[in-house]
């Protein structure tokens, strides 16, 4: 395929108007021995032109679209050093940003330019974006919301920077090998990046009050002698749509101050003299280092400090550039925390406002609360972060005096407006006693900062209602809802350039940047010609998807077939085993009634389970080995077949995501807290089964509960049911239910592995059942069951997707990024002219 084309049928600008609105002048692209990509080739590789491969091609071209965003870029800064407008500063663990090439020419609209430059040299355009590795910044939906959000601020022109690390190897590339999970470095970096710029220069200090020392094969901490960590700055373009604003994303490498102890060296002790190098560079190795153990918990504990410290030390440098006054820190700086990770900005906020600004405490925490707004992500109290107090006693003792400063304060402040009631000041404090006294990092986030919000509806109810009543009971003018959104052009634009024509050629090209312009779809639902193009545009994505998958993995799926999916992070609130329960009874009736006519279809699965999560790994096993076991049986083949694709990325979804038939949402009520995909597949015409949950519910109110498939407890039921379920109720009144279980715990599936599942046995009928799939499992079926119905009517499937996508519109994260920069942040656009 040999195409570089998003489908839409958009009126580009000229290739002139291009060059001078990118301030490139006369150069050309491509075509002499100046221009970009031709310098690029020959200079960067010092090889012949006739010896490059596809990763030098992609370099070159790469780095020749950087060539004609520079200009823009640097005028980007310069305009906000000029206007000295309020700036949003976004920091986030991850940046989930998959491959920027695509993107970047996207949102430059260079591709006309880019397609003919493809056709001349007779490239083939697709397998020269696949040179380009996915990000390895980030993992789940934390860092893709984060992405989209940088995608919707530069494109609203709104001036922002985007705060993270540099994480050398990701999280890690997932292989499967005899259905398990394997965890392999995700080497990201191994080639040049040509999309980052290091700023050593702009390079800061972060101490601590310990040193490192090798002791064996660890490294050990030592207490009261103080040492520094460099934080090094690569800066990445943040291309907003049109290219008029480019923004920054500035993640942070950690370093040693000095490469080696020369003298230790010396003397043969190799090791030890990289001790201190070791240990920098140790924060920024990977993404979420295993937290089952006490070290992989202080490595944690560590990165968070220092992307805040690194990231507070450059914004406050960049407010002095243009403010001499500290009282207009929150006119000029609105410090968005995304999750509890980056909570430590609280005391570290205070520390430099206290010691080195000079300022009261009065004036500093005024200026603290109104600068720093937070982000909760989860209803899970395992996932609301608490750290060690001796951790901050040995290495942050400075920001520990400020948190116990903090929280005397505030609870005497309780204690005032709740007399006696010290059960409530042990709830709301930012302390956890106990054998182990801990920092409860939302509670501090919440105390430090001047807005609380969730990111969906259902969620920010909980939240205020449940997971931190007290605290809202306390602040409730703190406490908003922010509904997630994604970016419609990646997701939509680029990902599924049929569908995008269609809708371009129904409605104009409006919606790229205004996706409620969707909403004039709607009429069209009746029109028998557009119901046709969509379906059509659904069928030429599932034969995309087909052909690379063959290609890329060996594996043959059936376009024919629906195809129905459910690819998210591995975890038994998000019941990927209630999914696999489903296939194993539509399996099961097959294999009693192979006569029965049904449609084909392909379940998919994707997902990276936690290293040391042992029961979604072991989901991830049972999965394959279903799919397995149903390829081999000559009874069902053809009819259905599983199939789970490993390596889950941005990359993958951008593929699977369009050419889905049916999305699965399928989370245990009360325990989403939003979710993303679930927005990506209904822009993309995918029909969804699930839960009321995250918000999946107001997706159902938008298009209608009649164009979803809704089934199972409420948030409600699942909390008012806790004291008297007992799932083997099920297993004992439900045939097929149990003639399920039997078969898995049969080793019908593991017939090589006896007893391997033996600990879904006790998840699902010994221990309780925490997360209900067997209380969901009938409705589900039923459910799915009239989606089958509904899939024979190919007008009525059509009619619906038709209304999902016409409805998807409020689920733009240009609205979400609206939402915040009006409410929460007081931020406003800085034209770049």
């Amino acid at each position: 395929m040999k195409t570089f084309t998003t489908g839409a049928k958009r009126i580009p600008p000229s290739t002139a108007e291009l060059l001078e609105q990118y301030g490139c002048g006369a150069i050309q692209f491509t075509g002499s021995g100046n221009a970009l990509y031709d310098r690029h080739l020959i200079f960067d590789n010092v090889i012949d032109p006739a010896d490059v491969g596809p990763r030098e091609r992609y370099e070159a071209i790469a780095r020749s679209v950087r060539d004609v965003l520079s200009q823009r870029w640097h005028r980007t800064e310069h305009t906000y050093d000029r206007e000295n407008p309020k700036r949003v500063y976004y920091l986030s663990m991850e940046f989930l940003i998959g491959r920027s090439l695509g993107n970047n020419i996207l949102n430059l609209r260079l591709d006309p330019i880019l397609q003919r430059f493809f056709d001349e040299k007779n490239l083939d355009a697709l397998a020269t974006l696949e040179q380009e590795p996915d990000a390895g910044l980030g993992n789940g939906g934390l860092g893709r919301l984060a992405a989209c959000f940088l995608d919707s601020m530069a494109s609203m022109q709104l001036p922002a920077v985007g705060y993270g690390l540099r994480y050398e190897y990701g999280i890690f590339t997932q292989t499967i090998k005899d259905g398990w999970q394997q965890e392999q470095p995700d080497n990201w970096l191994r080639r040049p990046d040509p999309w980052e710029v290091s700023r050593p220069e702009q390079q800061v200090e972060i101490q601590l009050a310990c040193s490192f020392e090798a002791h064996g094969a660890n490294l050990r901490a030592i207490a009261g002698r103080p040492s520094i960590l460099i934080g090094i700055p690569f800066d990445r373009p943040v291309v907003g749509y049109g290219g008029k604003t480019i923004n920054t994303l500035r993640l942070w490498a950690a370093a040693a101050p000095n490469i080696f102890d020369f003298q230790a060296f010396s003397a043969g002790e190799f090791v030890s003299a990289l001790a201190e190098r070791l240990a920098a560079e140790s924060i920024t190795r990977v993404l979420y280092p295993d937290d089952t153990t006490s070290i992989g918990q202080a490595l944690r504990f560590v990165q968070e400090y220092f992307l805040v410290a690194c990231s507070l030390a450059d914004l406050v440098r960049r407010f002095r550039r243009g403010n001499k006054d500290w009282a207009l820190l929150p006119d000029k700086a609105a410090i968005q925390l995304n999750d509890t990770h980056p909570s430590t900005a609280v005391p570290e906020l205070m520390r430099i406002l206290l010691d080195e600004a000079l300022l009261g405490w009065d004036q500093a925490w005024d200026l603290t609360q109104r600068a720093l707004a937070y982000t909760n992500h989860t209803l899970l109290p395992e996932a609301l972060e608490k750290w060690p107090l001796r951790w901050f006693e040995l290495l942050l003792p400075r920001q520990l005096e400020i948190i116990l400063e903090i929280n005397r304060r505030f609870l005497a402040d309780v204690r005032t407006r709740f007399p006696a009631d010290e059960r409530r000041i042990e709830r709301v404090s930012v302390i956890e006693e106990g054998d182990q006294r801990k920092v409860r990092m939302a509670n501090l986030a919440i105390v430090g900062s001047h807005s609380t919000n969730g990111v969906a509806a259902i969620h920010s109810s909980l939240l205020r209602m449940v997971t931190v009543k007290d605290l809202a009971d306390i602040f409730p003018e703190r406490f908003n809802n922010k509904t997630n959104g994604v970016t419609p052009r990646r997701w939509l634009l680029m990902a599924n350039p049929t569908l995008a024509g269609c809708i371009t050629d129904a409605i104009g090209d409006g919606w790229i940047t205004d996706l409620a312009d969707l909403a004039m779809l709607k009429p069209l639902v009746d029109d028998g010609a557009f119901r046709n193009s969509i379906r059509q545009a659904k069928r030429q994505a599932k034969a995309r998807f087909a052909e690379w998958l063959k290609s890329t993995s060996g594996i043959v799926v059936d376009p024919d077939s629906i195809f129905d999916s459910q690819v998210k992070r591995i975890h038994e609130y998000k019941r990927q085993l209630l999914n696999g329960l489903r296939v194993v009874i539509l399996y099961n009736r097959l294999r009693q009634n192979p006569d029965a006519e049904i449609t084909p279809r392909t379940f998919f699965f994707a997902g990276k389970a936690a290293p040391a999560y042992q029961l979604a790994k072991l989901i991830i096993k049972f999965l394959n080995n279903l799919g397995a076991t149903i390829t081999e049986d000559p009874a069902v083949r053809g009819r259905i077949k599983l199939v789970f694709l490993p390596e889950y990325n941005v990359s993958l979804a951008e593929r699977l995501i369009p050419a889905s038939d049916v999305s699965n949402q399928i989370s245990t009520a009360g325990y989403e807290a939003s979710g993303t995909s679930n927005m990506k597949f209904m822009m993309n015409g995918a029909l969804t089964i699930g839960t009321r949950d995250g918000a999946t519910i107001e997706m159902a109110e938008a298009a209608g509960e009649e164009n979803f498939f809704l089934f199972g407890l409420t948030a409600e039921q699942v909390a008012g049911s806790r004291d008297w379920y007992r799932p083997q109720w099920h297993y004992d009144n439900e045939p097929e239910t149990r003639a399920a279980l039997d078969l898995i715990f049969s080793d019908h599936f593991s017939r090589y592995e006896p007893g391997v599942f033996e600990p879904l046995r006790e998840t699902l009928l010994t221990t309780g059942d925490h997360y209900m799939h067997l209380a969901d499992l009938a409705s589900y079926l039923a459910s799915d069951r009239q989606l089958l119905d509904l899939y024979a009517d190919p007008d009525g499937w059509a009619r619906k997707a038709i209304l999902n996508i016409a409805s998807s519109g409020q689920f733009s994260s240009d609205r979400t990024i609206a939402e915040y920069a009006a409410e929460i942040w007081q931020a406003r656009p800085c034209p770049i002219l």
